[in-house]
């Protein structure tokens, strides 16, 4: 018979899942708490598992497969520095990070692995070096560099050495030493570690001052927040052994037991023999995105150096446009604030090369933000506050104007610098221009802008420049 509907399915599946409970009632009684919490921890500890591999998962996938992503990683980075020759031969920073790209391209077929041994004060880092060293731990590599880095966390400030972090970043695998549970710094500290895509194991020291519960308890914990952990002891605690004679004396004495290292061993070779090729071509990315980084930050502020001027230029000629030729508050911005020639030369200087139309584009995209953001008004209505404490000044026709018109501009170039500063690839077209971005941007260098000081600095050069009798 085919039971075709699903009430009659239904109903009779609930039916006989009401008799087994039943019929099971009284052996569900004798399950005793313990049982429970055995069967609970069993469940936490599987999910634990299955979260953990998806962690690990992820890991791995991020790793490097081949050298050609590496060569392409450096070949951006190369890109980058011989730009910087181009716009700034004498920089004074492009000899070294010449030298850096250079070091980048031996970086992909070393054979020594860098292993950063990091942590708190006084958890055992030194000592634990000293053990692995003395064991000869072999992974099949050519040689093996262990590099302690300073303490992570400062006696007073609980905050990390960035000095440190950035040792552990540019190694090839991380140990990070702990005597207990995390703290929420040491974690926050550890969660950087791992958003830079770097290989870390997670180190539970001195196990052997912990009692077999506590120790049990800690690594549970610690597995909550790592995938990969590992428990020793690089110097055990000496205990006391004592002897009773056949004669009733008793003789008693310290006996110093063997560090216990094993696990880390055992665990920290198969990472490194099974991921070493991959872990070197990481840490090889890694340092040529930080050189690209550094790089950028050394254009940008050359460009920033050319685009200052040519934005003061384009501000008071707006002004000069606006205060010759009032206009109502609201069309200042569609005529003389956002100058689509400044957008052209702009453009020009950080490599996003525009035509003049599709700088008009750009320009009547960015006047509607600024609408719509309510820059305009906010800032004519603060510009004119300052002036009322000049009579004299405020009742000249179209200074209101003509300095909105130059501070618009000036927010307009501002923020076009900072939008700039992020693109890698020439534009196109202005219709490539992301304008979430480019509103985030407006928004940024307005509320900057928008300090008293400044804004009071700005209207007093507006005067001079327009109205040069007036101020003297």
């Amino acid at each position: 018979m085919k039971l075709q509907r699903p009430i009659l399915v239904g109903g009779l599946g609930l039916s006989f899942a009401l008799w087994l409970f039943d019929t099971l009632q009284d052996t569900f009684v004798q399950v005793t708490e313990v049982s429970l919490l055995s069967l609970i921890a069993v469940g936490g500890g599987l999910l634990l598992f299955k979260q953990n591999r998806t962690n690990m998962t992820k890991f791995e996938a991020e790793l490097p497969r081949d050298r050609a992503t590496v060569i392409s990683a450096i070949a951006k980075t190369e890109v980058l520095v011989n730009q910087l020759a181009n716009e700034a031969a004498n920089h004074q920073h492009l000899t070294s990070l010449q030298e850096k790209v250079s070091q980048l391209q031996v970086e992909i077929d070393r054979t020594e692995m860098q292993l950063a041994v990091t942590g708190g004060k006084s958890v055992g880092k030194s000592t634990l070096i000293q053990v692995l060293q003395q064991n000869n731990f072999d992974i099949g590599v050519t040689s093996l560099k262990f590099q302690e880095t300073t303490p992570l966390f400062l006696e007073k400030k609980e905050t990390p050495d960035t000095a440190a972090l950035n040792t552990g970043i540019t190694s090839d695998y991380i140990l990070f030493i702990t005597n207990g549970d995390l703290t929420n710094t040491e974690y926050q500290t550890f969660q950087q570690l791992k958003t830079a895509n770097q290989g870390t194991m997670l180190v539970l020291n001195k196990q052997d001052q912990y009692i077999t519960g506590d120790r049990e308890s800690i690594l549970l914990s610690l597995k909550q927040r790592h995938e990969n952990i590992a428990a020793t002891s690089a110097s055990p605690v000496a205990i006391k052994v004592r002897k009773h004679g056949d004669d009733g004396t008793i003789a008693e004495w310290m006996e110093q037991p063997e560090p216990d290292v094993q696990q880390l061993t055992l665990k920290l070779a198969e990472i490194l023999t099974s991921q070493g090729q991959q872990l070197i071509w990481a840490t090889t990315v890694r340092k040529a995105n930080i050189l690209k980084a550094e790089t950028q930050n050394y254009l940008n502020g050359v460009r920033k150096e050319r685009a200052n001027p040519a934005i003061e230029q384009y501000q008071w000629i707006a002004g000069a446009a606006a205060f010759a030729n009032p206009v109502p508050a609201l069309d200042i911005l569609a005529t003389a604030a956002i100058n689509a020639q400044m957008i052209v030369d702009l453009g020009g200087i950080y490599q996003q090369k525009f035509s003049l139309e599709q700088a008009k584009t750009v320009a009547a995209e960015m006047g509607a933000l600024m609408l719509k953001l309510g820059l305009v008004e906010i800032s004519t209505k603060a510009i004119s506050t300052i002036l009322k404490t000049n009579v004299v000044t405020y009742a000249v026709g179209g200074v209101i104007q003509g300095i909105s018109a130059a501070y618009l501009t000036r927010v307009a170039g501002l923020a076009l610098v900072e939008y700039f500063q992020v693109q890698e690839v020439a534009l196109e077209t202005g219709n490539g221009l992301n304008l979430e971005q480019l509103r985030q941007n407006l928004q940024h260098v307005f509320q900057q802008s928008q300090q008293v000081s400044a804004l009071q600095g700005f209207v007093s050069q507006g005067v001079k420049r327009l109205l040069p009798e007036v101020a003297a």
